[in-house]
């Protein structure tokens, strides 16, 4: 069992009257993750709203009904709370019952339906957390070495980090198709209304085959054969169920720096291969740079959420093509990174950007150092 970075965060923050809000797509982990956190614990309710009968006692709930169903249980769970309609309130009413002698923990596979209506229900009474697929610091400390995972790179270059992949690799493209075809577009047309689902899929395609690149709404509208307004906002949902996530550029100083632009990653390489329909192996790919770039933003991201560390990531480009892969800001402190899968390839760090954020660190990540940039 592969322990997740969340975990003890998670168990310090019992005991302080909060709701532990746990958000992450679908199979991702979470009710391994509940599971696990249960297993130490003492009496224990357990709610998978899947079930008809637990949604039920959840929904139009009173004081007296939540009281008698946490009891006297050291935590109550709620797995895919989102679910259920108007949870934030149950929460907020099961909360302020419970107190601080029960904890209550709840997990959705979308912030869309979950997360605004706690928001507006039970605003200051939750601690967040975010939940990804398994990230290179969780399969890099067990059970696998970092050497071990370093011999595995191109593993997971091709199938990404999702907890059945990683344990199943045999079976990894089947069950990445299943996701793919099951969790992304289904809970997603759902959660949004979307009845056009073959305008979603070529969306998300031609996402796809833009990792690295800044993205234009006007262009992916007109490939796609809807308006900006609709990409943007169907970008927007697949950014809340866990999808994807957008890298903004980085403007401060330079006339000439692009002030709007923005590139779409995904969480997850094996997703992203899933969406294309390709896990050709490295060899034979011509996407190898994309693939490097998606997996390290991507990881690195990952890490900076399970850090709870307060750094900002952009990208950087002018007007007159100079760029860097990616640009982190710690309390006003720049530090540049350039990725290369070719150990050999090692740029400078271009003139335009060092005049204009003078004292930044440098960096180019190649296979031969990733693991530190990875493990921050």
């Amino acid at each position: 069992m592969i322990k997740r970075t969340i975990e003890n965060r998670i168990r310090a923050d019992f005991g302080k009257g909060k709701i532990v809000l746990i958000l992450g797509a679908r199979q991702v982990g979470k009710t391994t993750l509940l599971n696990q956190i249960a297993e130490n614990a003492g009496k224990v309710v357990m709610l998978n709203c899947d079930n008809a009968d637990d949604r039920a006692s959840l929904s139009n709930p009173s004081t007296t009904s939540l009281a008698a169903l946490a009891g006297n249980a050291e935590l109550v769970m709620i797995d895919e709370a989102q679910r259920v309609p108007g949870i934030g309130l149950a929460l907020k009413m099961l909360a302020d019952t419970a107190g601080k002698r029960t904890q209550v923990i709840a997990t959705g596979s979308s912030a869309l339906e979950l997360a605004n209506g706690v928001f507006e229900s039970a605003a200051g009474r939750f601690f967040e957390y975010r939940l990804h697929p398994l990230c290179f610091g969780e399969l890099s400390a067990a059970p696998s070495s970092p050497r071990e995972e370093g011999r595995l790179l191109e593993t997971r270059l091709l199938w990404g980090g999702y907890p059945e992949v990683a344990s199943s690799p045999d079976d990894a493209r089947r069950i990445l198709q299943s996701i793919v075809d099951g969790a992304l577009y289904k809970d997603i047309l759902s959660f949004g209304g979307i009845r056009k689902s073959d305008l979603l899929m070529r969306l998300v395609q031609c996402l796809a085959l833009q990792i690295g690149s800044e993205v234009s709404y006007g262009e992916l509208a007109s490939t796609v054969g809807i308006n900006k307004a609709t990409v943007e906002a169907y970008i927007d949902l697949l950014e809340k169920t866990f999808v994807v996530f957008r890298l903004p550029s980085l403007a401060r100083n330079a006339r000439n720096e692009i002030t709007k632009g923005r590139k779409v990653y995904f969480w997850d390489n094996g997703i992203r291969n899933a969406v294309i329909e390709n896990f050709s192996p490295l060899s034979l790919r011509q996407d190898i740079g994309a693939l490097w770039e998606n997996y390290l933003v991507a990881e690195r991201r990952k890490a900076i959420a399970y850090r709870q560390s307060h750094a900002r990531s952009y990208f950087w480009r002018t007007t007159t093509q100079s760029e860097i892969d990616y640009v982190e800001e710690t309390d006003g402190k720049f530090a540049a990174f350039e990725f290369k899968w070719n150990p050999h390839r090692m740029p400078r760090v271009p003139t335009p950007f060092a005049a204009a954020y003078p004292g930044s660190e440098w960096t180019v990540v190649s296979r031969e150092n990733y693991q530190a940039f990875l493990s921050l």
